[in-house]
């Protein structure tokens, strides 16, 4: 999953919704759900995503929406796969990118 979010130190909650395409709710509840989840707050309660806690979702994402995992299954795989899972899920959106510029210039030629 590639998300369209420019480079910063600080994402807002409806940011990364947007760049999820699912609602903020859900990111919110994800946030409460999730240990590894750790935003920010300023100083109205407002969260703040850093680029870690974006990669963070992207594995939550592919394990709950693309996987299918109920939410005690993910926490259960991010528990036992912690720092490998997300190495892991790391080359896997490498390659997914790669294959994607690749389908691209099959389709030019």
């Amino acid at each position: 999953m590639h998300l369209n979010l420019p480079t910063k130190r600080y994402y807002s909650t409806g940011e990364v919704a947007k760049a999820f395409n699912v609602n903020a709710s859900l990111i919110r509840f994800w946030d409460k759900e999730f240990e590894a989840l750790k935003p920010k707050k300023n100083a109205k309660g407002n969260r703040r995503f850093t680029p870690e806690d974006v990669q963070n979702l992207k594995l939550i994402y592919n394990l709950v929406k693309e996987r299918g995992y109920t939410l005690e299954g993910a926490k259960t795989y991010l528990k036992e796969q912690n720092q490998k899972s997300l190495n892991d899920f790391d080359i896997i959106t490498k390659l997914e990118r790669v294959r994607n510029e690749l389908i691209k210039i099959k389709n030019q030629l």
